[in-house]
């Protein structure tokens, strides 16, 4: 009765009031609690569910009762607590994730591990599963850390893989040394891999008996461990001559022109001693210089289109190694390899593929260029945030060496293994964030323009230099 009285004498605005000021006192403990805004908050509006007004007085003692006050006080509480714990699920995801990586990472181990126990199986199928794998995570990852410790067990299990088996097996073993002592580096890890399977590698290169695809992958591996582990001069030297004695051509009669028969294998051997031919002491450059170059020149009349081109770029790179040392090449044949450039720059024989011919012809023409004016066109290769030039032939040949061996993981290698990274000057490898990575990538509208503004530039290139052959009658 006493509540409607109190609501008769009000006014719209006053019963409000009077019902906030009468009806509701604050509780004690919400006063010690909080401030005078969360109380205000707190505090039951008329017309409310759960609040008595419709129900009269009972609503009202309880309200008023020490009971209410503490139920109060005990829900503000919660409130606050639990809105200073609103940022625990961003911890916790962010924690979860560094788990969850963590766990990817010891699973990729475990696999790895397994591959290594699989090398030294019965069945060759099995081995071949390993080696597979193998190469497919020392080219895609670096794993320096977790193989150095594990490094004896592996070069073991590769040799025996090198010396029992057949075929594809030695082929894949030796890819995977090559990957091996890429990821070991130059310190004494990999000079240690390099010594003890270097033998090995030598005597499967030169076995005519060994199958080609052995030989080949044995070829290239030779070259890029010692490249990369090589301490001593011997070894480099030996190793030129054994890779040099692979790619000569076998000597001839006076009368005997004809175009030797190559194949892959003398394409490796050619491009592992160019390799290595980068990072000779200056006194044995001069010595190829005096007379072992000219065993290049009758490679250009090879009829393998891989192997004339390789052999174009091996000059090029001895005119641009004796240009270094400031020696001059003029010799009695430099004019008739200027013409048998000049013949390769422009043949257009319809017994040659299209392809090759085009191809042939590109690469000869820079060839030329840099031997009669020393022009050369230079190569932007782009990772990720950063771009390396090539703008030397010793600097593309060495690119290119590592392109054979890594694949398509050639540039994971550039933006993160140190030993790449200090070959080609790129400095220690870039900390990025996930917000620099985001920003990095370009949309797809861009790529759009990009594309399309190649294209229209391209086609004006090439429309300057196509035969007009809507204009002949």
């Amino acid at each position: 009765m006493w509540f409607h009285t109190c609501l008769s004498h009000s006014s719209s605005v006053g019963v409000q009031h009077g019902l906030t000021n009468l009806c509701f006192p604050p509780p004690p403990a919400v006063q010690s609690h909080c401030s005078s805004m969360a109380v205000s908050s707190f505090l039951p509006r008329p017309g409310a569910p759960g609040v008595g007004l419709t129900t009269g007085g009972p609503g009202s003692a309880r309200a008023g009762s020490p009971a209410s006050e503490e139920e109060a006080g005990s829900e503000v509480l919660s409130h606050c607590s639990s809105a200073s714990e609103g940022a625990s699920p961003a911890e916790e995801g962010a924690g979860s994730e560094a788990a969850g990586e963590q766990g990817q990472e010891e699973e990729a181990e475990d696999r790895l591990k397994e591959h290594m126990d699989n090398l030294l199986d019965k069945s060759a199928k099995t081995r071949q599963v390993a080696l597979q794998s193998l190469r497919l995570a020392f080219s895609s990852k670096t794993l320096s850390e977790f193989l150095l410790e594990r490094r004896l067990t592996l070069t073991d299990s590769l040799e025996k893989c090198l010396k029992k088996g057949k075929g594809e097996e030695q082929a894949l073993a030796g890819t995977v040394l090559a990957l091996l002592c890429l990821q070991m580096g130059s310190g004494p890890e990999g000079e240690e891999v390099f010594r003890s399977l270097k033998p090995l590698l030598v005597s499967v290169l030169t076995d005519s008996a060994a199958s080609p695809s052995a030989r080949q992958s044995c070829a290239t591996a030779l070259g890029m461990c010692c490249y990369i582990a090589a301490a001593d001069v011997e070894d480099l030297i030996s190793c030129l001559s054994c890779l040099e004695g692979i790619f000569s051509p076998p000597s001839t009669g006076e009368g005997d022109s004809a175009p030797v028969q190559h194949g892959p294998l003398h394409c490796s051997a050619l491009q592992s001693w160019s390799l290595l031919l980068t990072i000779c002491p200056p006194s044995h450059i001069k010595s190829v210089l005096d007379n072992r170059w000219l065993k290049l020149p009758p490679l250009l009349s090879s009829s393998s289109v891989a192997l004339r081109i390789l052999a174009g770029e091996t000059i090029a790179l001895v005119f641009e190694l004796a240009q270094d040392l400031e020696e001059d090449l003029c010799h009695q044949d430099t004019e008739f390899l200027c013409a048998q450039l000049k013949v390769l720059a422009t043949e257009s024989n319809k017994y040659r593929a299209k392809t090759d011919r085009r191809k042939q012809r590109s690469i000869f023409r820079d060839i030329l260029r840099f031997i009669e004016s020393g022009e050369y066109q230079e190569e932007t290769i782009r990772f990720g945030l950063e771009c390396m030039y090539l703008d030397s032939w010793a600097r593309q040949w060495t690119y290119q060496a590592f392109k054979e061996v890594l694949g398509s993981g050639i540039r994971h290698h550039l933006q993160n293994n140190e030993l790449l990274r200090e070959i080609f000057g790129l400095g220690p490898p870039l900390v990025l964030d996930a917000t620099a990575l985001k920003a990095s990538k370009v949309s797809r509208f861009e790529k759009h323009l990009y594309n399309s503004a190649a294209f229209k530039a391209r086609t004006k290139a090439r429309s300057r230099v196509r035969d007009k052959r809507a204009d002949v009658l």
